[in-house]
């Protein structure tokens, strides 16, 4: 039976402040990937987030990202690599502590929001976050986008590497994804989303934004825990690869 681990960016919330249904998410995904409070998060939110992760057998996974709270980590930081490499070794042993004292461990990195799309292209950053997992535990795989050059120098180094696609999010001709600043780039039907994800686990392709076809090739699939109707996505998902016979399993 073909199977695929479905992701979701959790623990996002922030004091008073809450973003997304964590606990419906936790009851659906395979892996959570938890934020580790340079983005989102507050001790007390990813504490809560990775326990409820340790009582449904979900994978916890580090979001690492910029040190950037008001933009959420989707603004580009032009930081020096030895700089980034520090923050992401901080983010990391944060997480895995309070994992820890969940009952549990980080089990795999993921970079969020602009990091994550920086390290598409740009090789110095991409070292510098493949040196910090390293560093920290060289057994952890990393997740990012097919192609990218994060996923090369991970590879380089020795490091696991998990090709991701987005079931949310509309992707270029050439397999990049298209900014959020750009209309149609989130979707959010829930029929459509768990198509798209059916087709790219039985075919490997994805359609673009332009009605051309990518070719994706993805161990892992993302639904933003912050998208409009996340649960009711994920949920779609569930039931359109469970009546094909596709298994939703953690990739760790």
């Amino acid at each position: 039976m073909p199977s695929i681990d479905l992701n979701s960016d959790l623990g996002e919330s922030f004091g008073t402040w809450t973003l997304g249904d964590d606990d419906a998410m936790l009851s659906i995904v395979t892996s959570a990937n938890v934020a580790c409070g340079f983005h989102a998060g507050d001790p007390r939110t990813i504490l809560d987030t990775c326990r409820a992760a340790t009582e449904n057998a979900v994978r916890i996974g580090a979001q690492v990202g910029y040190r950037d709270l008001a933009g959420f980590g989707r603004r580009f930081i032009d930081i020096e690599p030895a700089d980034l490499t520090a923050d992401v070794l901080y983010q990391m042993g944060a997480l895995d502590g309070l994992a820890q004292a969940s009952g549990s461990a980080i089990a795999y990195v993921k970079p969020h929001g602009a990091l994550y799309n920086a390290i598409v292209t740009h090789r110095e950053q991409a070292r510098a976050v493949v040196e910090a997992v390293r560093s920290y535990d060289p057994t952890l795989p990393v997740l990012g986008l097919p192609g990218s050059v994060f996923l090369d120098e991970a590879r380089s180094a020795g490091l696991r590497t998990v090709a991701e696609a987005f079931a949310d999010r509309a992707y270029t001709p050439t397999g990049e994804l298209v900014s959020r600043r750009t209309e149609g780039a989130v979707l959010s039907d829930p029929s459509e989303v768990a198509q798209r994800v059916l087709r790219l686990v039985r075919d490997g392709v994805v359609e673009a934004i332009d009605g051309s076809t990518v070719s994706v090739d993805a161990e892992s699939i993302c639904v933003h825990g912050d998208s409009p109707g996340a649960v009711d996505m994920a949920l779609a998902i569930q039931t359109l690869l469970s009546d094909n016979d596709i298994d939703i399993s953690a990739f760790v």
